[in-house]
């Protein structure tokens, strides 16, 4: 190893050769200004790399935003329908269980009979099918239904176990009129579906 008083050999003679006298101080000042200036390229490189990073993530968050939108929009319609059959069913089982607890009088079963018969445009023989108590209610209270005609004939009145309460069925020779409760309750139940 060489010592610092040795001379230090060129492989060709050194020209322009200046001795530049610079002092310690001066050297710490531009070392400080180099590092001063490594450091504000690295700010300014890391801002820039910053910058670029940020503005990709915007473009991948809006891309994520676009996405999560159109699916929403395409959901909404089936969260609506299905909004709407639970509806519908809680609709459907309130009117059953209303419409199943009212108690059955005789002007009730009067009034499904009336609107049966009312739809009978014929003269001839006319059948009807009633729950047996309905029957047995109406016969206590002597209804004057009972007694009705219809062309001249008098409309025979039978209990029928395949007549729920407060409805009927009513036989002719052209054709059958079902006024039962519950052929009623689920057409009721399919025009609210439709």
């Amino acid at each position: 190893m060489q010592t610092s008083n040795d001379p230090i050999p060129f492989a060709e003679a050194l020209r322009e050769v200046q001795i530049v006298k610079v002092s310690l101080w001066e050297l710490e000042r531009q070392w400080r200004q180099r590092e001063q200036d490594a450091y504000a390229r690295g700010v300014a490189d890391g801002e820039r790399a910053l910058s670029e990073q940020l503005v990709r993530q915007r473009a991948e968050l809006r891309d994520v935003q676009d996405r999560l939108f159109a699916r929403l929009e395409g959901a909404i319609p089936q969260v609506v329908r299905d909004c709407e059959q639970a509806l519908i069913a809680i609709a459907w089982e309130t009117a059953r269980k209303v419409v199943n607890s009212v108690e059955i009088t005789p002007a009730m079963v009067e009034a499904a009979l009336d609107e049966a018969l009312s739809s009978l445009r014929q003269t001839g023989r006319v059948r009807v099918q009633l729950h047996a108590e309905d029957l047995a209610l109406l016969e206590r209270v002597n209804s004057p239904i009972l007694l009705r005609e219809l062309g001249g004939e008098r409309i025979r009145m039978e209990a029928s176990p395949e007549v729920g309460r407060g409805g009927c069925l009513v036989f002719t020779d052209f054709g059958t009129v079902d006024a039962r409760r519950e052929v009623k309750l689920e057409l009721l139940r399919q025009s609210m579906e439709s």
